[in-house]
C-alpha cells in the first residue's frame, strides 16, 4: 500500500493553500489485496483514491464507506481499466455520500448473495449522491438458474449508474433493480444513463426482466428515477424487458435492438416514454410499449420491424380490473400516446388481456399524430372491448386504415425514406409519427471502449473436423479430446460406447456420406448434455439393444440440477431403434431446472421404443417454468413407441414467458402411444403447430390450456384408426 499525493510546491504556496477556505488534503492509496485494501478503505476523506492493482481479485468483498463532498468524492478504481476482474465470489458494496467506483469487471464467478453491486452495506446503510461507471458485470450468474438475483441493487437517493456493461446473465432476479422503501427513500430520482444492457438469454420462466423500477407494494408512489441514452441489444430474459413498478419516472433516448419483449409501464402512475428507438429487425416477440395505469405518456418515439404480438405488440394499451389489488393491472386513465411511429410493424393491440377479471377498458385516453405502417403479414390492428374511452385525432396509416379504428385515423398511401439519423419518415409536409430530430444513442457511445461489446459464444461446426474411426470406444477417445464448435466425422462401421459420452461444449457427430456409422452404446445413456454443452447428431444409425435395463434410460439425457442452460439440440437424419429394454427408454430427456433453446429432429426414424421421444415435461412450479423454448418434428417417421412422441409441459398462470412452441411437420406417426393411449402431449404451450402429418393406429393428440393466449393450429393432418385430437381450447384448422 502507498500514498502520493500532488506536487505541494514552496512554503509559502503551502501556506496560502493551508490558508484557502476550503482546502482538503487527498490522497491515493495502491493495493494488492484484501488485507491492503481494508486498511486503506478506513477514515476515507473527500478527495481519496483507492487504486486495486492490476490482476485477479478473487472472493473480494469490496465494502466503501465513507462521505465524500461535492466535487470531491470518494474513489475506488481499478490501476487500469479492464485489468483488475473480480471473480469467484465477490461482491461490491457502497454507503455513505458523494462516492464513485469505476472500471472495475465482474466475471467467472458469481455473488455470494443477492447482489453483485449494491448501493447498500445493510439495511441501515445507504449510498446517496453517489456514482457506479465503466463497471463490466460478465456472465456473473449463479449456476442455478432458479436461484435469484440482481447485479445491480440501486436504494438510497441521488445516485448514478452510468457507462456500464451488463451481459449474459443466465440466473433469475433482474439485471437492475431501483429497490425503494421508507427507510432508504422512496423519491429516489436516480440517473440510469449510457449503459449497454448486452444479451441475456431467455430464462424459460418468470424473473428475468434486465431493469425494474420500484414494486407493486410501493407502486403508487413516485421513484422519479431517469433512465436514459441506454442500449438494450437481444435482451431476451422475458416478456418484460424493463418493468416499471412506481410513478413519475423518465424513459427517454434508448434504444432497444432485437429484444424480445417490451417497456411495460406495469404499476405506477405519471410515467414518461419518450424519444426512445425499438429495433426489431422482424425478430419474433420483439415488442414496444405496454400500458396500464393512470398518467401515462408515451410520445416521440420510433418503433420498425417490432413483430411482436400480443402483450408484446409494438403498441399493447391493456384492459385493467376494476379496484385493482396492487398486484394486479390498473385501469388506463388518461394515457396520452402521440407522434410516435410505427414502421413494419406486426401488430397494435387496443384492449389487450381483456378477460373477466380485466374488464375495465381505457378512459379518458388519446391517441394522437401517430404513424401506422404494418409489415404486410396480416391485420395491423386488433382490438378488444370497448374503446370509446380513448379519442383518436391526426392518425395517418398507410396504405388504408385498419378496420376498427374509429374516426381520428386517415388511410394514406406513402413512400417512407430513410433519414440521415438512421429512422424512416413520410415525405416532408406530413408531420405525423416520431420527430425528425430523433437521435438515437450511438452504440459506441455507451459501456466502456475497452471491453468487447459481445456476448461470446462457440458457434456448432465453427471449431476443427476431427476423422473417428470404427472400434471400442474411439468416440470416446474423441469426444475427451474435442474442443469448443469441433466437428467429430465418423467413418463407416461399428462403434462400441462404454461409457457416457459428457457434451459439456458445442459438438457435432456426424456420420458417413457413404454406408452407415453404427453406435452401440452399454450404459444407460449415449450422450449428456452438461452446462456449456450442445449437441447435433447427423447421419447417423443409433442402436439401444446392448443399453442395460434400467429405469430412465434415455439416448440423450440432461440431467436434472446439472443447470445446463441455453443449449441446442439437433438431430438430423438418422436412425434410432431398438430403445425396449425397460419400460420408460426415451431418446431424448429433459430434467428439471435445465432448459433448451431448442431441440429439433429433422429427416429421423424413430423405431421401437419404450419410452417417448422428447420427454420434457419435468417443472412443476407455477412461476411458469418449462424445460425447452422450441420443439420442433419435420418429415421424421415413428413406429412402435409406447409413449407420447413428445410431452412437452409447462405449468402455473403466470404471464412473463413466450413459450414454449412446438412444430410437427410432414411426419408419420404409426402406433406411437401405445403404453397410455396418447401419441402427443402438449400442456401450456403457447403456439403448437401440427401440418402434413399423419396419425395411424396411435394414441390421442392432448392439448391443455394453461395461460395467455395458446394458438393450436392444424394442416392436412389425418387421423387413421386414432384417438384423434383432445383440446380444452377450439383448433384452427388452416386449408
Amino acid at each position: 500500500m502507498g500514498r502520493t499525493g500532488g506536487r505541494l510546491g514552496t512554503a509559502p504556496t503551502i501556506l496560502a493553500l493551508l490558508l484557502c477556505p476550503g482546502f482538503a488534503w487527498s490522497a491515493e492509496y495502491l493495493v494488492h489485496d484484501a488485507a491492503g485494501y481494508a486498511a486503506a478503505a478506513k477514515g476515507l476523506e473527500p478527495g481519496d483514491t483507492v487504486v486495486l492493482a492490476d490482476g485477479i481479485w478473487r472472493d473480494m468483498d469490496l465494502l466503501l464507506t465513507g462521505t465524500g463532498t461535492i466535487g470531491q468524492p470518494i474513489r475506488l478504481t481499478a490501476q487500469t481499466p479492464g485489468k483488475v476482474i473480480l471473480s469467484g465470489q465477490s461482491q461490491l458494496r457502497l454507503a455513505g455520500a458523494y462516492l464513485e467506483v469505476s472500471n472495475l469487471v465482474f466475471r467467472d464467478g458469481w455473488a455470494p448473495g443477492g447482489e453483485v453491486v449494491s448501493f447498500r452495506s445493510s439495511s441501515k446503510a445507504w449510498a446517496e449522491h453517489s456514482r457506479v461507471t465503466g463497471i463490466v458485470i460478465d456472465g456473473y450468474s449463479k449456476p442455478d438458474r432458479a436461484q435469484s438475483d440482481n447485479w445491480v441493487a440501486m436504494y438510497g437517493r441521488f445516485n448514478r449508474f452510468d457507462h456500464n456493461q451488463l451481459v449474459g446473465k443466465t440466473n433469475a432476479g433482474t439485471t437492475l433493480v431501483v429497490v425503494r422503501n421508507a427507510t432508504s427513500g422512496l423519491d429516489n430520482r436516480h440517473r440510469i444513463d449510457h449503459n449497454w444492457f448486452g444479451p441475456r438469454p431467455n430464462l424459460g420462466s418468470n424473473g428475468g426482466e434486465t431493469i425494474r423500477v420500484g414494486t407493486s407494494h410501493d407502486s403508487q408512489s413516485a421513484s422519479n428515477t431517469v433512465v436514459e441514452n441506454n442500449w438494450f441489444e437481444h435482451c431476451d430474459g422475458e416478456v418484460e424487458i424493463v418493468s416499471n413498478k412506481s410513478g413519475g419516472n423518465l424513459y427517454r433516448g434508448n434504444v432497444f435492438k432485437e429484444s424480445r419483449g417490451s417497456m411495460v409501464l406495469r404499476h405506477g402512475h405519471g410515467n414518461v416514454v419518450e424519444r426512445n428507438v425499438f429495433l426489431g429487425n422482424g425478430k419474433a416477440h420483439t415488442g414496444g410499449v405496454r400500458v396500464i395505469n393512470r398518467d401515462q405518456i408515451v410520445r416521440d418515439n420510433y418503433f420498425e420491424g417490432v413483430a411482436g404480438d400480443g402483450f408484446a405488440a409494438a403498441l399493447a394499451v391493456m384492459a385493467g380490473t376494476r379496484d385493482a389489488p396492487l398486484n394486479r393491472y390498473e385501469q388506463v386513465d388518461n394515457a396520452l400516446i402521440r407522434h410516435n411511429s410505427f414502421v413494419q410493424a406486426r401488430y397494435l393491440f387496443l384492449g389487450a388481456g381483456l378477460d373477466e377479471e380485466r374488464n375495465a377498458m381505457p378512459v379518458r385516453s388519446r391517441l394522437a399524430d401517430n404513424l401506422f405502417v404494418g409489415d404486410g403479414s396480416g391485420e395491423l390492428l386488433r382490438t378488444q372491448g370497448d374503446l370509446s374511452g380513448i379519442a383518436f385525432s391526426g392518425n395517418v396509416q398507410s396504405p388504408t386504415a385498419s378496420p376498427g379504428f374509429p374516426n381520428g385515423v386517415q388511410g394514406r398511401s406513402l413512400t417512407l425514406q430513410r433519414a440521415a439519423n438512421g429512422l424512416l419518415y413520410p415525405p416532408a409536409g406530413i408531420e405525423v409519427g416520431a420527430p425528425r430530430d430523433l437521435a438515437p444513442v450511438p452504440r459506441e457511445q455507451v459501456g466502456v471502449a475497452w471491453y468487447p461489446k459481445q456476448l461470446t459464444r462457440t458457434a456448432l461446426d465453427s471449431g476443427r473436423e476431427q476423422r473417428v474411426a470404427p472400434g471400442e470406444d474411439t468416440l470416446v477417445t474423441a469426444v475427451a479430446a474435442s474442443a469448443a464448435g469441433d466437428r467429430l466425422q465418423l467413418q463407416a462401421g461399428d462403434y462400441r460406447i462404454s461409457q457416457v459420452l459428457a457434451v459439456d461444449h458445442p459438438l457435432s457427430v456426424v456420420g458417413p456420406a457413404k454406408g452407415k456409422a453404427t453406435l452401440r452404446f452399454s450404459r444407460p445413456s449415449l450422450f449428456e448434455i452438461r452446462p456449456g454443452g450442445s449437441l447435433r447428431l447427423a447421419g447417423l444409425d443409433i442402436d439401444g439393444s446392448l443399453a442395460p435395463d434400467a429405469a430412465g434410460n434415455a439416448v440423450i439425457r440432461v440431467p436434472p440440477g446439472s443447470q445446463a442452460f441455453d443449449y441446442t439440440l439437433d438431430i438430423a437424419d438418422s436412425r434410432i431403434h431398438d430403445l425396449s429394454s425397460n419400460k420408460a427408454f426415451d431418446v431424448i430427456n429433459t430434467g428439471k431446472g435445465t432448459f433448451a433453446a431448442s431441440i429439433r429432429l429433422q429427416g429421423v426414424t424413430v423405431r421401437d421404443i419404450s419410452g417417448s421421444v422428447i420427454a420434457a415435461a419435468a417443472e412443476t412450479d407455477d412461476l411458469g417454468t418449462y424445460n425447452a423454448e422450441t420443439v420442433d418434428i419435420v418429415d421424421s417417421v415413428f413406429q412402435r413407441i409406447d409413449g407420447p412422441l413428445v410431452n412437452l409441459y409447462r405449468g402455473g398462470t403466470d404471464e412473463s414467458t413466450f413459450g414454449p412452441a412446438f412444430q410437427l411437420r410432414g411426419s408419420r406417426l404409426e402406433q406411437v402411444g401405445n403404453a397410455g393411449d396418447t401419441s402427443l402431449r402438449l400442456h401450456g404451450v403457447q403456439q403448437a403447430s401440427l401440418s402434413d402429418t399423419t396419425w395411424l393406429r396411435s394414441g390421442r393428440v392432448r392439448f391443455t390450456h394453461q395461460t395467455g393466449e395458446p394458438t393450436l393450429r392444424l394442416r392436412n393432418t389425418t387421423f387413421t384408426a386414432t384417438a384423434a385430437l383432445q383440446s380444452d381450447l377450439p383448433a384452427e384448422t388452416l386449408p
